[in-house]
């Protein structure tokens, strides 16, 4: 009689860190979680101690689920992990940590190293080498930061990583990096095929300071002893590849082929779009994607979970209050009464630039705006106005698939801003699409245990993953309000493309 077999998932995320246990039917056993903080040392600068929050949480998290199934942990057959996406780790030799960890996209310190190599390679070597514009994501950036501002760390690096790597190579000592993520974050440094550029190594780092490519759901190495002491985890175990967090929520949603897409709604908005052709276009990031043979276009929009966040502290001081009092999340109270409140908020216009933005409009220095107050408005007006400033960058964002022809066969939503179900019919009625929600919608930490469970033999392909994954509900759009919404969302577009100048100009 042969033993059930187990797969474990393991999520770092911005805010907290999600584990979980899935059976050979990929049904959820245990779930486990830790919270963390963020550091914010400048404007425009994010940082996660590596130490302190992605490997304490890791082992934290995997000792608890061991704790809560009583599962035997020989009997946990593959482990797999992901990250938020493009990090940039300095490690000595010994994989300890040699600064924090800069963060994605979200933390804009590299500005100037950003237009020198702008400026060095000039428009057409960027396109080739990036394929678009270089931006706060790109980790060579953050590399060449650490070059110019921090020698002596530079100067002992052993290896630069992302969090994935991080945490694969405490967890077996092998340095690895997922093929996809390598080629979208680490551009020019990586080629589509995962092998290392190393005529473009020079100007940043050696090529033995990166990480080797690996296919995402390949296993990368095995738990070693001392990595089994920390975790619970049994010392042999297999562990893959890993990636970002985004490419592991969007797999978890069933973005298996070609005219899928995921809207991640998280502490940030984050998107794929799975295609069978390469797409250039420079309001977007387009490269190869984690699936073989297929392409993506990837997006997101700075602030979303935390600009819901904002609104909550700032302007609903007393539901929070009373939430810790033991009373109903403020979250959920929030909000009750603004389906009662027209499209366009009575000619109300938020820009959710308040941390910069990324794609479409590239800017870190965009500066949120609150357009169009009146007398009339409440505290519930300005929050259901901040939702449709992030379903109009979605919508923004669509208009990048129609302007290259692309289908939209269908489109997921996961993350926590799916439990706000005004909040996502808002976003139906602007894009005019129906928004579905996966039926499991823990999110990275899922498609880290899927795709472990791939990398083991437990499924043949990706496409088979599609078996395991449902729909549990859908939201249709009420095309009268997309047609009310009209005006408003030219307007949105519209502000920005008007004020860019005084923004840069009240960020200087």
């Amino acid at each position: 009689m042969s033993h059930p077999k187990y797969f474990m998932g393991i999520d770092v995320g911005t805010s907290e860190t999600k584990g979980l246990v899935i059976d050979e039917n990929c049904r959820i056993l245990c779930q486990a979680s830790a919270k963390h903080g963020m550091e914010h040392p400048k404007p425009g600068y994010y940082e996660h101690d590596a130490e302190e929050v992605w490997w304490h949480d890791v082992c934290q998290v995997a000792r608890e689920l061991l704790e809560k199934t009583q599962i035997p942990p020989e009997r946990i057959k593959a482990l797999g992990t992901s990250t938020l996406g493009s990090d940039c780790l300095p490690v000595d030799k010994n994989c300890r940590p040699l600064r924090k960890a800069i963060l994605y996209g979200i933390d804009a310190r590299a500005q100037a190293e950003i237009q020198w190599l702008t400026d060095y390679y000039g428009p057409d070597r960027v396109q080739e080498l990036f394929g678009r514009p270089i931006c706060s994501g790109d980790v060579a950036a953050k590399i060449l930061w650490i070059k110019n501002h921090e020698p002596d760390v530079y100067e002992k690096t052993y290896k630069f990583l992302t969090g994935s790597s991080y945490l694969v190579a405490k967890l077996t000592g092998e340095y690895v990096v997922d093929q996809f993520l390598g080629q979208a974050s680490f551009r020019p440094l990586y080629r589509e095929d995962g092998s290392i550029r190393t005529e473009e190594c020079s100007l940043y780092c050696r090529p033995d300071q990166l990480a080797q490519a690996k296919p995402v759901h390949a296993i990368a190495g095995y738990i070693t002893p001392q990595a089994a002491l920390e975790t619970g985890l049994c010392p042999g175990t297999p562990v893959i590849t890993g990636t970002g967090d985004s490419s592991a929520e969007a797999i978890s949603t069933g973005v298996l082929g070609a005219g899928d897409m995921m809207l991640q709604f998280g502490s940030t908005l984050f998107l794929y779009y799975c295609s069978q052709v390469p797409v250039k276009d420079d309001r977007v990031r387009g490269n190869n994607f984690l699936i073989p043979g297929t392409f993506s276009l990837a997006g997101g929009t700075n602030t979303c979970g935390t600009l819901t966040q904002w609104y909550r502290d700032v302007l609903f001081p007393d539901y929070l209050e009373q939430e810790r009092q033991g009373g109903e999340s403020a979250f959920a109270r929030m909000p009750i009464g603004i389906e009662d409140i027209p499209p366009g908020c009575g000619g109300l216009i938020t820009l959710p630039y308040f941390e910069g933005e990324r794609t479409p409009i590239n800017d870190p220095n965009a500066r949120g705006m609150i357009f169009g107050l009146n007398l009339s408005h409440t505290r519930k007006h300005l929050y259901r106005s901040a939702l449709e400033a992030v379903g109009f960058s979605v919508r923004q964002h669509l208009e990048v698939l129609s302007d290259h022809h692309l289908p939209l066969n269908k489109l997921m939503a996961v993350g926590g801003g799916t439990k706000n179900p005004v909040w996502m019919q808002i976003v139906a009625d602007i894009i005019g699409q129906p928004v579905q929600v996966a039926a499991v919608s823990v999110g990275a930490a899922y498609g880290d245990a899927l795709m472990a469970a791939l990398g083991v033999g437990r499924f043949q392909d990706f496409s088979q993953l599609g078996q395991v994954i449902s729909t549990a509900r859908t939201y249709v759009p009420d095309m009268e309000k997309h047609l009310q919404y009209e005006p408003y969302y030219q307007m949105y577009c519209q502000l920005y493309e008007q004020n860019k100048q005084l923004m840069h100009q009240l960020h200087r």
